[in-house]
């Protein structure tokens, strides 16, 4: 069975139990699940898959027709898309289901696709209907150059389905044998994305799996992190030149204009290409009156996989050709994992808080989530309700939970100019006894260790 997917499977399944014909578009992230989803969706269906590729609109009906011919349809060499789309729906009975996946190879070198597709669509009229699922790895082309390309088309769609990252309860599911702990740091390496889950082994040490699955030249992640940025983008040059930079820490635009000397126009054309394809993010704090104390414009790279070449491994990159994996792990990664770690586990409260707020077990309704960063400190937590009553909170990973670091918070509190209403402290280690005792006098603050995720 599919893990999770669950609002997903349940959105498909509703459409396809509508009257009518329909074409959707599912699309997210490469290895996020999208293909796995849709195989599950349609198994108890009659139904009929493709995998278009990227080339000519000639070879793409010389391929789709041979693909036919072996799935035992007559077919001519060079079919018509209305021709292929034909045959498909007329072999079955009952609504048929056709997902045609990467579709976005076809679409951008045929004029024709598309109005043939619908042409087909509304054909159907008089025969059984069909559901067909466009499904795409291209997040930026479907959000940003589709509707230009496809124009009046874009009309017959019913719908859209983003496949988004999977949350860190599901990666607990999917590796039993992690210890939560272990499970975080999977969580920081491979992100929400089930694809990427199949390399790691819960067997193995989180080290072990580094060093085998992702250190090793013949593994299957080795070259992975920079091949997501170059199989849809050109001037890879620029891209790695911009990803190394901020794995570096150069998180603001000028930061990043000093030390690559591109000019900060084109930084930000740049930056802004690789935001739609959710590899790089930026960060805004949550609005508070203590503007004068906030940080402004800060970058950072959202994809965990890439975060992770490009934190160890491009920038070592004639030593990993050299070293032993183990050498390279011992000299290159473990020594500050926890501190590259430790953002991902704020991630993974923020998360939690979520959760328990969507279970009502919190003291207040969250209206909103989110960090507010400022020049001097943080807060790893901030969320209000509608009325504006305020839960902030700090998450720990590196080492144990102090009054100290409780001090600071209201200090930080203080700074972003919030009255907190609420106080959660999230560690991976534990609370001094001092902290423990506050816990006890105040009813607000709340001490949460990380078994307790």
């Amino acid at each position: 069975m599919l893990l999770g997917r669950v609002a997903e499977l349940n959105y498909l399944n509703s459409c396809y139990d509508r009257d009518g014909s329909q074409i959707l578009v599912v699309y997210g992230q490469k290895y996020i699940g999208k293909t796995a989803l849709v195989k599950e969706f349609m198994q108890d269906k009659p139904n009929y898959y493709y995998l278009a590729r990227a080339c000519s609109e000639r070879e793409q009906a010389y391929q789709w027709g041979r693909q036919l011919i072996m799935d035992g349809y007559s077919a001519d060499e060079f079919p018509s898309f209305h021709d292929i789309f034909a045959k498909i729906a007329h072999r079955n009975s009952g609504k048929t289901v056709l997902v045609i996946d990467e579709f976005q190879h076809i679409v951008k070198v045929s004029d024709r696709f598309m109005k043939e597709l619908i042409s087909f669509v509304h054909s159907q009229w008089n025969r059984d209907d069909v559901m067909i699922i466009l499904c795409s790895s291209s997040i930026g082309w479907i959000e940003n150059s589709m509707i230009t390309r496809i124009g009046e088309a874009a009309y017959e769609l019913s719908g859209f389905l983003k496949i988004r990252e999977m949350p860190f309860e599901d990666i607990v599911q999917r590796f039993p044998n992690f210890r939560i702990e272990e499970c975080v740091e999977a969580y920081a390496i491979l992100g929400g994305i089930p694809g990427l889950w199949n390399q790691f082994d819960d067997r193995l040490t989180i080290q072990q799996n580094i060093c085998r699955n992702i250190l090793d030249s013949g593994s299957f992640l080795f070259e992975e992190g920079e091949r997501m940025l170059t199989e849809q983008l050109r001037e890879p040059s620029v891209y790695n030149t911009i990803m190394a930079s901020i794995a570096a820490g150069n998180y603001k635009l000028n930061d990043l204009y000093l030390h690559t000397e591109f000019s900060r126009a084109k930084i930000s054309v740049y930056l802004k290409n690789l935001i739609e394809l959710e590899l790089v993010e930026k960060v805004f704090s949550y609005d508070t009156a203590g503007k004068e104390n906030v940080q402004k414009g800060i970058y950072r790279i959202s994809h965990p996989f890439v975060d992770f070449y490009y934190t160890y491994m491009y920038p070592h990159m004639s030593d990993l050709q050299t070293l032993s994996v183990g050498e390279f792990c011992n000299r290159y990664v473990m020594p500050d994992f926890r501190k590259y770690v430790a953002r991902y586990f704020k991630q993974v409260c923020r998360q939690h808080l979520a959760k328990l707020n969507d279970r009502h077990r919190l003291p207040i309704e969250l209206d909103s989530i989110g960090e507010w960063i400022g020049k001097m400190g943080a807060l790893d937590i901030i969320a209000q309700d509608e009325e504006g009553h305020t839960l902030i909170g700090l998450c720990n990973w590196e080492r144990p939970m102090t009054y100290e670091d409780y001090e600071n918070l209201l200090i930080y509190a203080k700074k972003a100019r919030i009255n907190a209403d609420y106080i959660y402290m999230y560690t991976a280690f534990r609370f001094d006894e001092k902290l423990n005792l506050e816990a006890k006098i105040k009813t607000n603050l709340k001490l949460v260790q990380i078994t307790d995720l």
